[in-house]
């Protein structure tokens, strides 16, 4: 089975009966998380079972992208058989960020830490990372593996690294966290759905999912908006979707 679940779209902040961003991987039994924000830990666990994952991807360290990694430290950590370390890949601040909320478990007791940006092979996996505009360190990713291509911009500016990253990507997850261009609101850490649509069709992608929302928008405008710079699939991230490869 290869298909993607999304456990939150919300950036910021959780509106009611949503998460931040989250989301599940799996690829033929390998199971992988990018990013962990506020409350996609519960919506994992309706998925997947902690001890089931093979390893977690954190794009940079404010708390809507890795609060829940806490959560999921904790979980392993007090298991009746905690297993293995559990591979973390993330940016210099994310583990600092998680420790400091933990003041009796190191985390380091639970993940085995491996810096972004920069490339690994994560299991059937190839994570390739790039440095994107943002306001603390953050990596975008992809993720390659046979008959698959995902990319993740996390909540990143708009940039010329982006063409690499989602190339010919079968799913380009981009945020959208501003309903003006980046231009216009002169803030070149976020993108709007027309920038992420903008680097979608630059990019080559053949479909771009939008998430990242900031609470209280208007996601039928932000689809629509995609759609002006994106002549394929656009589809508004909600909780529970599933996508598959």
């Amino acid at each position: 089975m290869r298909r993607l679940t999304v456990l939150g779209t919300c950036g910021a902040w959780p509106e009611a009966g949503r998460g931040a961003s989250g989301y599940l991987l799996e690829y033929d039994g390998f199971r992988l998380v990018p990013d962990l924000g506020y409350a996609a830990f519960p919506r994992l666990l309706e998925h997947c079972a902690n001890a089931q994952l093979d390893a977690v991807v954190i794009t940079h360290e404010p708390p809507d992208h890795c609060a829940d990694l806490s959560a999921l430290c904790r979980a392993r950590y007090f298991a009746t058989e905690r297993g293995a370390r559990l591979p973390l890949y993330c940016p210099p601040g994310v583990t600092g960020r998680v420790q400091a909320m933990e003041p009796t478990e190191d985390l380091l007791d639970v993940f085995d830490v491996h810096p972004l940006p920069s490339n690994h092979r994560v299991g059937p996996l190839r994570l390739d990372s790039a440095l994107l505009p943002h306001h603390v360190p953050h990596s975008g990713v992809r993720l390659t593996a046979p008959g698959l291509t995902l990319a993740y911009s996390g909540d990143a500016g708009p940039d010329p690294a982006l063409s690499q990253l989602a190339a010919d990507a079968d799913l380009f997850i981009a945020g959208a966290t501003l309903q003006s261009t980046s231009a216009e609101s002169g803030d070149p850490y976020l993108m709007s759905a027309v920038d992420a649509g903008t680097w979608a069709t630059r990019a080559g992608a053949k479909r771009l999912m939008l998430t990242h929302f900031w609470p209280g928008s208007d996601r039928a405008r932000s689809t629509a908006d995609a759609r002006s710079s994106f002549s394929g699939e656009v589809i508004a991230a909600e909780e529970h979707m599933a996508f598959t490869f």
